[in-house]
């Protein structure tokens, strides 16, 4: 899952893994504040290290998956050739875009991070300093300004279903 901070990529992700695994299925899910706590902590935001993290986390995610982990990753991966290079390194790589307005994820930041970017405060802020570049041809793509949390994992929900690669919900 790729998207500006606040986009709602963490929300959706947690609601993900529960409903994979109420599905019989093993799951992980790598996040980009939880990774940067452990895995990649020694990795500061610049163009290098950003991908060195996806770099980390793809490897990660490799093990796990052909363990038989289904992994929900989540981070906002900015750069469209470092998401290129994953799906092409991967399988079952399935590229979800949780897209919201900037506006829209200022308005969300309760941790004033967007307003301390802007101030100059953060450098290499991704949307702000630094860009983000949406995904030319996502795989899924959900729009949290106009979905709830619940609706945009329903929507990935089923079209990972359609996909064949996880078993519709039991009734």
């Amino acid at each position: 899952m790729t998207g500006l901070s606040g986009a709602g990529k963490t929300t959706i992700a947690l609601i993900l893994e529960e409903e994979i695994r109420q599905r019989g299925l093993k799951v992980e899910r790598l996040d980009g504040d939880t990774v940067r706590e452990s895995l990649t902590r020694d990795l500061g935001f610049s163009k290098e290290d950003r991908e060195k993290n996806i770099e980390r986390v793809t490897f990660v995610a490799k093990l796990l998956s052909r363990n038989g982990v289904v992994c929900i990753c989540s981070f906002i991966s900015p750069y469209q050739s470092i998401r290129d290079r994953v799906r092409a390194q991967t399988t079952n790589f399935i590229e979800v875009f949780v897209d919201a307005p900037l506006e829209t994820v200022m308005e969300r930041d309760v941790k004033g991070l967007y307003q301390k970017a802007i101030a100059g405060e953060i450098p290499n802020f991704t949307g702000i300093s630094d860009p983000f570049e949406p995904p030319a041809r996502p795989d899924i793509h959900v729009r949290t300004d106009l979905q709830t949390p619940l609706e945009s994992a329903g929507h990935i929900l089923g079209t990972l279903e359609d996909m064949g690669l996880i078993p519709p919900a039991k009734l």
